[in-house]
């Protein structure tokens, strides 16, 4: 590969399509991780990190493959996937009311997502906290409306049955709840186009706006010395600046200069007045032209008139959408504009006139008109319900790959094309660390940094029962940005405050660094740490793991440990047939002797998420064994990349399983681990010692 290409590949990011990246040799610690330089990466990946306030911390799980039952994971991401989204011309419902094609959406942007209360979900404004996309395959949802979505295969829509992926099947590998003809998709149905802002919708927005809110006039008046003059003025005053600021620009426009002033300073029960205005007679006059009412309204017209005389007559509460003024001639001309862009009104009592049809109609309008207030367009608080016609008429593979984009947020959903989408932290492949879907999720990560101040909100519940807390289950919980964050760490603090059993599992030196905090807690029994080792192998290590410390850094890990007399052992995993399974033998014993006293195995599992990619990085690195490695893999699997069944999915089935599990055995015996020995003998952390946490601000740092 040439110089250029390789910068090239490190740009393209995403899990299946764009994988070159992925096989890079970029060292993982920043620190001394037992690579020489010369193995290390000539370039480095930039890692971006967006926090996360997270909900809750602790996670449980049923699953009778893992040692524990609740676990903790500090990060998201390091070497794990996001579910990619929809094509980049897809419309997102900012905070402002407005619409943004997705591919322009930025980390930061307020938007729309949902949170449910009581019975409903109800729109509320978050941040965009991440932005990605990739090229795969991609899919058309069409719906009654005729309205259309493009997503892949794996993202979800909110419909009246909850959640759904695109693409699913009702049995077998596929199984999952999946979209069908005859769903009806959750949202207010297709955004409406904004109006061309042509010169028909300036002048317009100007006859709103001054009609319904400004002073224009001129007044004959006597001078000093008798004589008779007449006073030109044009004033606009408003408390929101948006609309000013539209109204100057288009005045400018036609060369109409006003000057930009405090009309009413703010006080108590009365707001700050900004205003526009101007005194000449040309000025006037020119404005009287400007807003003259016009022998034939064209529909741009009809929606800059709506636009303005909303800014300065209408208000938008609690669902209902109004436009106030008293005198009949503009109100009928707010009618004929109303019906020339097909909006359905009541005229009330006190002259309202109200925009029928709910939230869908209400959007539809500011959308279609694109008045100037961002206050009016608030829709937070509303129910998602609607009468639009979601339903869907039909899936259909494109047939070809697109480019798609995802988003993180602070909800978890965000509007897209007026139905209520779902964002992924992470594909269902976060069980194991060495099993990376791409890139993108190796350099795109999410620090929870509340999590210590959760942790002990659940551990001061009344009730609450001590079990072992596994820290890092589906991601390292010492990656290289826990050096910054130091999540882990005031997770740890917790812990020892609480004297609460927890074990980790992790593939990082960095973990020598809380030596003080696990050394002490080990002499009550209350931790155990597990160092990943899968192969001693210095070359196949670093294209296994390209980002990870060196294989001999981690036995110095086991060995630091033991020498504090914390508990420790070796989690040989992934243990990858014909490739690295051959020295399981080396890594137990190497292990046993720098002083682990448990170990364990996993046999790699290739979910629907990583299959691609795996396969992708056998092809590029071991292309002759590719073949083989796969077929041995479908064997332990019952014929398929993956078995899901709880009971076979860690150590899988068949002969070459049980050859793993009885090689496994006589090593662990052979060395002394697992209690075949009696200095090693197994102790289950002690949970008789928990207290509540005691009360007071927590330590960061």
């Amino acid at each position: 590969m040439s110089r250029d290409r390789h910068r090239e590949t490190l740009h393209l990011r995403g899990a299946r399509s764009f994988t070159q990246g992925r096989f890079e040799s970029v060292a993982r610690e920043a620190l001394d991780d037992g690579w020489t330089p010369e193995e290390k990466a000539q370039s480095e990946l930039k890692t971006e990190v967006a926090i996360e306030r997270a909900r809750s911390i602790v996670s449980h799980t049923d699953s009778p493959d893992v040692g524990f039952t609740t676990s903790i994971n500090p990060y998201r991401g390091c070497e794990h996937g996001c579910v990619y989204c929809v094509r980049g011309d897809t419309l997102v419902l900012m905070a402002d009311g407005t619409t943004k094609p997705i591919a322009d959406i930025r980390v930061g942007d307020a938007i729309y997502g949902t949170r449910r209360e009581g019975w409903y979900r109800r729109y509320v404004k978050q941040r965009v906290l991440a932005h990605w996309s990739v090229i795969k395959p991609a899919y058309r949802v069409t719906l009654e409306d005729g309205s259309q979505l493009v997503a892949g295969g794996d993202h979800r829509f909110l419909t009246e049955r909850g959640w759904k992926f695109v693409t699913g099947t009702e049995q077998g590998r596929g199984r999952r709840p999946h979209l069908t003809t005859g769903n009806k998709m959750m949202g207010v149905g297709a955004f409406a186009a904004g109006p061309n802002k042509n010169d028909d919708y300036r002048l317009g927005y100007l006859c709103g706006v001054i009609r319904g809110d400004a002073h224009l006039g001129s007044h004959p008046y006597r001078r000093a010395n008798g004589r008779s003059a007449t006073a030109h003025q044009f004033r606009l005053a408003l408390c929101d600046v948006e609309a000013l600021l539209r109204v100057q620009q288009y005045l400018d426009e036609w060369r109409i200069h006003t000057r930009h002033f405090v009309f009413q300073k703010a006080a108590t029960g009365r707001r700050l007045l900004h205003a526009i205005g101007a005194q000449s007679r040309p000025s006037v006059d020119e404005i009287r032209m400007l807003i003259a009412w016009p022998l034939a309204a064209s529909r741009e017209w009809a929606a800059g008139f709506l636009a303005g005389i909303f800014d300065a007559e209408g208000s938008y509460n609690d669902g209902c959408l109004r436009i106030c003024n008293t005198d009949p001639t503009i109100i009928d001309w707010i009618q004929r504009c109303l019906q020339q862009l097909d909006f359905r009104f009541a005229v009330e009592p006190i002259v309202y006139l109200r925009i029928t049809g709910g939230l869908r109609e209400h959007l539809r309008f500011f959308h279609t008109v694109d008045p100037a207030i961002v206050r009016k367009r608030d829709i937070s608080g509303q129910a998602v319900k609607s009468s639009a016609r979601l339903a869907i008429t039909a899936i259909e593979p494109l047939g070809r790959a697109e480019r798609l984009f995802d988003i993180t947020t602070e909800t978890e959903d965000f509007i897209a094309n007026g139905i209520v989408s779902h964002n992924c932290y992470a594909r269902p492949s976060h069980s194991y660390l060495e099993l990376s879907p791409g890139l993108d999720f190796e350099t795109k990560l999410f620090a929870k940094t509340n999590a210590a101040e959760l942790l002990r909100e659940t551990l001061a519940k009344p009730g609450y029962t001590p079990q072992p807390i596994a820290l890092g289950a589906n991601t390292d919980c010492y990656q290289p940005i826990e050096r910054k964050f130091r999540i882990t760490r005031q997770i740890l603090e917790v812990l020892a405050e609480c004297e609460h059993p927890f074990t980790v599992v992790t593939k990082s030196a960095l973990v020598e660094r809380d030596l003080d905090i696990l050394a002490p807690m080990a002499k009550k029994n209350l931790v155990k740490v597990f160092v990943s080792i899968g192969t001693l192998e210095r070359e196949l290590a670093r294209k296994l793991e390209p980002r990870a410390a060196s294989p001999q850094r981690r036995l110095q890990v086991l060995k630091a440990l033991s020498e504090k007399q914390i508990p420790c052992g070796v989690m040989v995993a992934a243990l990858i047939p014909a490739l690295n399974d051959k020295t399981l033998e080396q890594v137990l014993e190497s292990a046993a002797a720098a002083g682990a006293a448990e170990a364990a195995y996993v046999i790699l599992r290739l979910p629907n998420e990583l299959k691609d990619i795996f396969k992708e990085w056998l092809v590029a690195h071991y292309p002759q064994r590719a073949e083989h490695v796969v077929s041995i893999v479908r064997q332990i699997r019952g014929g398929r990349d993956n078995d899901p069944r709880f009971g076979t999915r860690m150590s899988g089935t068949g002969n070459y399983a049980e050859l793993i599990e009885r090689r496994f055995e006589l090593a662990c015996r052979k060395f002394g681990l697992n209690d075949h020995g009696a200095a090693r003998c197994r102790a289950e952390l002690d949970c008789s010692r928990f207290r509540p946490p005691r009360g007071g601000q927590l330590n960061l740092f």
